[in-house]
């Protein structure tokens, strides 16, 4: 499914390894923003001015569990017809780079590099966890192997710690915390429920628009749930 995604929009190099070939104009920038970080998928398409805020034009958010790579596409084309735009029309691609599941981030990150690739634009990773709520608050979200992803953040919004990954009642957070509400007990305190947005996505963006992209690194922050087995089975005679 992967390997589908990436046809689509024609070769691409590896994700971090993405051509960047266009510089964003000075003047209206319309930007796509995804993430596939968490159990819900967001799409959103956004139009950005040099110097000022980002405006929302339209948002797909879709429950998706494990089902990033069949419904991703399809909600990047919903999102352009809703607008009125076309995939030639984008200056910019904006892609949570996680913490999350280690195949829902690669469907996301793949695609992004691949349309940037395709379209010669640049392509800007954000931590998705920055995507979260605003202000000053805690985020946690699901890690998997009951465990959170956490990050804490001051008056200003700006990261102050994290992102990291640990048992709930370990994870260093303080009111108010947002993010998924399951871990509420466990926490030890209330959670108010919030999810990555469109809004969340270009807001942590809006410092590296006007930059040159770095390459996408993914955070995973541990080693992926299945890996390759190292121990050598005797042949049997």
């Amino acid at each position: 499914m992967e390997g589908q995604l990436i046809n689509m929009w024609a070769p691409a190099q590896p994700p971090g390894r993405c051509r960047q070939e266009r510089h964003l104009p000075s003047t209206v920038v319309l930007v796509l923003a995804l993430d596939t970080a968490t159990p819900t998928l967001v799409v959103g398409l956004a139009r950005w001015t040099a110097g000022g805020p980002a405006e929302v034009l339209t948002e797909r958010g879709l429950p998706s569990g494990n089902r990033h790579a069949e419904l991703l596409t399809p909600a990047v084309r919903e999102v352009l017809s809703a607008a009125g735009v076309a995939m030639a029309d984008l200056d910019a691609v904006v892609v949570g780079l996680g913490p999350g599941p280690f195949t829902g981030l690669r469907v996301g990150i793949v695609t992004a590099a691949a349309l940037g690739d395709a379209r010669g634009v640049p392509v800007h990773g954000v931590c998705s966890l920055d995507a979260v709520g605003e202000g000053a608050r805690s985020v946690v979200t699901d890690a998997r192997r009951k465990e959170v992803h956490w990050a804490t953040y001051d008056a200003a919004g700006a990261r102050v710690s994290g992102p990291g990954v640990d048992r709930p009642e370990d994870a260093p957070v303080a009111d108010p915390v947002v993010g998924d509400v399951r871990f509420a007990e466990r926490l030890g305190r209330e959670v108010v429920a919030a999810e990555v947005t469109t809004a969340g996505l270009l807001r942590a963006a809006l410092p590296l628009l006007d930059r040159p992209p770095a390459p996408l690194e993914p955070l995973y922050l541990r080693r992926p749930d299945a890996v390759p087995s190292v121990t050598r089975k005797p042949v049997s005679q």
